[in-house]
C-alpha cells in the first residue's frame, strides 16, 4: 500500500519491450535506501515488483494488463517518473489510500495559473467520474490529490508549489496522458450495495419500493435493511 507522497523524480534507465509486455530499468536515490528483492514500488502511480538492483537502478517486468490501463507503455529511455516505495508500519499517512492499482488514464486538458498554484484539468471516462467526487481524493501519477472541481466529462486539482517541485505533474503538458486511481472506499461501497449475483444466472429478486428517488431494484438495500441497521 501506498500513500500518493512521492519520494523523489526518478528516471527511466532503459526499456524492454516484449510482444505485450515490458521490462523497466528505473533509476533513482532515495529509494534504494532499505531497498530488497520483491520489494513494491509505485512507478508513476503503478505498483511494480523489484525483480533485481544493483546501484542506484533496479529491474520491474510490466505485463500487458498494465500497460493496457496506465501510462507506462509511453515510457522511454530517460522519461522522468514519481517514485515511492511501500508505506512502513511506523510511517505517517500523509496522503490517503493507495493500491498502486491503477483504473485508467485520463488526458490533460489545461493547465492554469492561479497565483501560487497552478490548476490542471483531466478528461477521463465516465466509468471513472462516477467515482471522482468534489473534495475527494484522486491520485494522479502516484501523486496524492484533492479534487477541486468536476463536471460531466473532466475533473480539476489545484497543484501547490511543494508538489510541483518534488513531482512531474508540473512538466506535463496539454494532452499528455497520466495514470489514474479513484479513491478505494468509493468502489468497496458501490460493489456492497449492488445486488449480489448468483452463480446459477438466476435473476435476483426484486424489491418493488423506490427509497427517496433511489431504485430499490439495482441494490441490496430496502427499508427493512435499513431498519434493521439502526438508520
Amino acid at each position: 500500500m501506498f500513500t500518493g507522497i512521492v519520494e523523489e523524480v526518478g528516471k527511466v534507465g532503459a526499456v524492454q519491450n516484449g510482444r505485450q509486455s515490458s521490462k523497466l530499468t528505473i533509476v533513482g536515490n532515495k529509494i534504494f535506501e532499505d531497498m530488497r528483492m520483491g520489494d513494491s514500488i509505485s512507478v508513476n502511480g503503478v505498483c511494480l515488483t523489484v525483480t533485481n538492483f544493483q546501484g542506484n537502478s533496479f529491474n520491474a517486468d510490466v505485463m500487458a494488463e498494465t500497460l493496457r490501463r496506465s501510462n507506462l507503455g509511453n515510457l522511454k529511455q530517460g522519461s522522468e517518473v514519481n517514485l515511492e516505495r511501500a508505506m512502513s508500519v511506523n510511517g505517517r499517512f500523509g496522503g490517503h489510500i493507495v493500491s498502486g492499482h491503477i483504473d485508467g488514464t485520463g488526458m490533460i486538458t489545461s493547465l492554469n495559473r492561479e497565483d501560487n498554484a497552478v490548476w490542471i484539468y483531466i478528461k477521463t471516462s465516465k466509468d471513472l467520474l462516477r467515482y471522482i467526487i468534489l473534495k475527494g481524493s484522486i491520485a494522479i501519477d502516484g501523486i496524492s490529490l484533492t479534487v477541486a472541481h468536476v463536471d460531466t466529462d473532466s475533473f480539476g486539482v489545484s497543484v501547490i508549489p511543494h508538489t510541483g517541485s518534488e513531482t512531474t505533474l508540473l512538466r506535463k503538458k496539454v494532452n499528455d496522458i497520466v495514470n489514474l486511481e479513484c479513491d478505494v472506499i468509493g468502489k468497496y461501497v458501490e460493489k456492497l450495495i449492488r445486488p449480489i449475483e448468483k452463480n446459477n444466472n438466476e435473476n435476483t429478486s426484486n424489491f418493488s419500493k423506490n427509497i427517496n428517488g433511489f431504485n430499490s431494484q439495482e441494490s441490496n438495500i430496502s427499508m427493512d435493511f435499513l431498519s434493521k441497521h439502526g438508520f
